[in-house]
């Protein structure tokens, strides 16, 4: 049985083929030479241990070099540890965030952090405060009825 495809088909199919692709060798050229890759090595923890292992037994801003910073901080029931931060223009915060109760959002509104908090799992993220000014934390994740008040502060000065 021979089927007779129309040329307008014919030309429909070889423009979608070739779509598809381009498409799959700028994917693969940007996750090849570009380093963009899926996140891997992620770090677990029992969420029962969270306040007995370090370094989220004792949450804070840690220095860690000339304008670094390590902010450990554990998002619970309506609250973040350390609920307020104070560094200097220009630093570079590099964030670890778990949760030992539910799921809890750590989102500062006017940059790019935007960070989950799973039980069981360790989230980190860099960002650089390029700009002087108090920036507000907010929990983005619904986490029970006290969520409307589970908000920090990020002072840069």
């Amino acid at each position: 049985m021979n089927i007779d495809i129309p040329r307008l088909e014919k030309i429909w199919l070889w423009i979608g083929g070739a779509m598809i692709v381009v498409f799959l060798a700028i994917i693969g050229f940007m996750g090849l030479s570009m380093g963009l890759h899926p996140p891997g090595q992620m770090r677990t923890l029992a969420p029962e241990l969270v306040d007995t292992t370090a370094p989220f037994n004792t949450p804070g801003l840690v220095p860690i070099g000339t304008n670094e910073y390590r902010a450990t901080v554990v998002s619970r029931i309506w609250t973040f540890q350390p609920n307020n931060m104070t560094i200097p223009v220009g630093s570079t915060v590099h964030f670890e965030v778990t949760s030992p109760d539910v799921v809890h959002g750590l989102y500062i509104p006017g940059t790019n952090v935007n960070i989950m908090a799973v039980p069981g799992h360790i989230t980190e993220y860099t960002y650089t405060f390029k700009k002087p000014g108090e920036y507000l934390v907010l929990c983005h994740e619904y986490c029970g009825t006290g969520h409307q008040n589970m908000m920090g502060k990020v002072t840069v000065q």
